[in-house]
């Protein structure tokens, strides 16, 4: 056992440099993409999308009214329940995350 465990780091100290060098390229354009969208998609709202978001929901609730729901197709409908399950489950992990734990809050 002890001689496996010491082929084991001799082996990783030998390669170890070429694992991070792989893991390195591997990861740099990958990481470049997702720098690129952060930026863009999680940035919060400026003071000019505010009233655009606001006449959004509005005309959301407009059509909501005018019976546009009975309109929808399976596709939308069934994507729009998914994009809600991810709110509500963004919402449940936030409150774990606030609370510090799974079951109840510590008053």
């Amino acid at each position: 056992m002890a001689q496996a465990a010491q082929k084991l780091v001799k082996t990783l100290t030998v390669r170890a440099p070429q694992l991070l060098s792989a893991t390195i390229n591997y990861s740099r354009p990958r990481l470049a993409t997702f720098w690129y969208y952060a930026r863009v998609e999680l940035t919060p709202p400026n003071p000019a999308e505010i009233p655009k978001a606001i006449e959004g929901i509005k005309g959301l609730m407009q059509s909501y009214k005018r019976g546009r729901l009975s309109e929808l197709t399976v596709r939308e409908a069934l994507r729009n329940g998914l994009v809600a399950t991810e709110i509500l489950f963004w919402f449940y992990i936030g409150e774990c995350i606030g609370k510090g734990g799974l079951i109840g809050y510590n008053v």
